[in-house]
């Protein structure tokens, strides 16, 4: 008696590669976000360099997640 039981998986893999994508950038941005709000915090007279900084890291992590999306549109043909 012979059984073979063969499985087919349907759709796009890409679909979750993003989601797992995203959430890098996510926890990435928590931390520039929590690191920034510490060290103002200790020094309230750089807030507006430490401000700019954060975005400026904010917008290099969020470039992660843009890469992400990019790829699932790319890889979904």
């Amino acid at each position: 008696m012979d059984t073979t039981v063969v499985a087919e998986l349907t759709g796009n893999i890409a679909t979750v590669g993003y989601g797992l994508a995203a959430i890098g950038p996510a926890i990435g941005v928590g931390i520039v976000v929590g690191k920034t709000i510490e060290s103002v915090a200790r020094q309230p007279e750089l807030q507006g360099r430490l401000q700019t900084l954060m975005f400026l890291g904010i917008a290099f992590t969020e470039a992660l997640a843009f890469i992400g999306i990019a790829t699932y549109f790319i890889f979904t043909n």
